[in-house]
């Protein structure tokens, strides 16, 4: 038996051969990363004309690695006007995606591009891709519902409680789809994008000066992306209020509408309204007859503090005019504007075609701005002699002279205008009194005079016609009124 003697030097020899043969094993080259490889679904069918959104599917593979994303892009031809979009490549990890394509030709075709991006960054070097075509997408059409054409609106230069700007209210639609955006923009300035359709323009969106003409447009954007290329627009006046002057008397009170045998002509109305003021500077109000020229403009009810508007005559077939202008009278309080109301059946005006006692809306004018919740009105009949003063207020009587022997009212009034129930912030100015052998007894006691002490306005309202109250009495009435709004 041989011994083989294996010194430690043969061994450290053996050694270090075996190690270099693993190292020139581990440093061969590696084989090259091979590109990833993209295929697209076959929905849509090639060469198909669809609708300009479209949704597309795809998928990826990578032989020696992984797909960590991919990227998309697409090649619109419009084919009768003769020009092409070319967008750029996106990045996505998404293995489908919805477009909304540019489709401003009767018929375009539409290349897409999808590539797949493997785990060291190599992308597919010949992207799948799918041609098909899509017809032309209907703009949307947009409309301003709200101001109308010439509209006019008082302006002041910051927004109140009461006052958040000039309310503008829009639509659109559209024939192939449906509504993504809304945008609109004032004067001169930029588009500002919405899902509103009702917002509120502070002044502070005006170009300077803030009284005088102004316009706003409006437009829309669909689901196609496609812009109203026409949009709307309307051109509006401001009038920012001076409250220069104290008080407007406006005399709505229509003589020929009064009862028969009351025989009262217009100067008679007048002259009793100008007692009434006669221990104040004519120069600080002024009169305004309805009848002859209709509601005053803005550029003249801004020029006043106060508007004292009267409505006396007796309506029987339509309602008092002050029911069809409490969009302007709105607009003049939250300006800081106050009011007076009074008249015949003035409240009833509000809800002619409505049975009373009536509950008012919330947001009705008469509700909100005038605060009162619940209305009614004494029967036919019914002797209304004298109202009881709630301090600060006196007593006043009615003029039994001028409506003694008239059939039903021989020195009363009927269908007088209480209050059952008023809203927050507003005090009984006056009750409803009957003489002591009345038919009526139920509304003795009910509020027909009320006032509101408002943040940013006051308001005045008699369910009576003052006319018809004693002329001092009536004078007393007034001076205690116009004290108490710090007149």
């Amino acid at each position: 038996m041989n011994n083989i003697y294996k010194s430690p030097k043969s061994i450290l020899i053996l050694f270090i051969l075996i190690f270099c043969g693993y190292c020139e094993k581990f440093t061969d080259p590696p084989y090259p990363n091979q590109p990833p490889e993209t295929t697209i679904a076959n929905i849509p069918v090639e060469n198909d004309t669809l609708f300009p959104i479209v949704t597309l599917h795809w998928n990826g593979g990578d032989s020696d690695g992984y797909v960590a994303g991919y990227e998309y892009r697409y090649i619109t031809y419009n084919l009768f006007l003769g020009d092409s979009v070319v967008s750029d490549w996106k990045l996505t990890n998404q293995t489908s995606i919805t477009l909304t394509l540019v489709s401003n030709d009767s018929l375009n075709k539409q290349r897409f591009q999808v590539r797949a991006i493997d785990n060291v960054g190599d992308i597919d070097p010949t992207p799948a891709e799918k041609v098909f075509y899509t017809w032309k997408a209907i703009p949307p059409v947009t409309k301003i519902v709200l101001p109308t054409q010439n509209d006019e609106y008082f302006v002041m230069d910051s927004t109140t409680d009461w006052w958040s700007g000039i309310q503008l209210i829009y639509t659109a639609s559209d024939k192939d789809g449906e509504i993504s955006a809304y945008a609109w923009a004032v004067d001169d300035s930029e588009w500002t994008w919405t899902q509103d359709t009702s917002i509120y323009i502070t002044p502070d969106k005006f170009r300077s000066p803030l009284a005088g003409e102004h316009e706003i447009k409006v437009t829309s954007r669909d689901n196609t992306n496609i812009i109203d290329p026409v949009g709307s627009e309307v051109k509006i006046q401001l009038v920012e209020p001076t409250f220069e002057k104290m008080m407007l008397v406006i005399d709505e009170t229509d003589e020929d509408n009064l009862p028969s045998k009351i025989e009262v002509d217009d100067d008679s109305v007048d002259n009793f309204y100008r007692s009434l003021l006669e221990n104040y500077n004519r120069n600080l109000w002024d009169e305004w007859d309805y009848k002859a020229e209709g509601i005053p403009p803005r550029e003249i009810l801004g020029q006043y503090q106060l508007l004292f508007w009267h409505a006396d005559d007796k309506p029987s077939s339509f309602p008092h005019a002050i029911s069809q202008h409490f969009d302007i009278l709105k607009d003049y309080i939250v300006m800081g504007g106050d009011l007076i109301v009074s008249g015949w059946r003035v409240l009833k005006s509000f809800a002619w075609q409505d049975d009373f006692p009536k509950t008012f809306e919330n947001d009705s004018f008469v509700r909100k701005y005038l605060h009162i919740i619940e209305a009614d009105e004494t029967p036919f009949g019914a002797d209304f002699t004298h109202a009881y003063g709630v301090v600060p207020f006196s007593d006043v009587k009615v003029d039994s002279a001028k409506l003694g022997g008239v059939f039903p009212y021989f020195g009363a009034l009927s269908q007088v205008n209480i209050i059952r129930k008023r809203g927050p912030f507003s005090d009984i100015l006056c009750s409803y009194g009957t003489s002591n052998n009345t038919n009526f007894p139920q509304y003795r006691g009910y509020a027909c005079g009320l006032i509101y002490y408002g943040t940013s306005f006051n308001v005045v309202i008699l369910g009576f016609p003052i006319f018809f109250i004693e002329q001092d009495d009536a004078k007393i009435l007034m001076e205690e009124i116009l004290q108490a709004l710090n007149y």
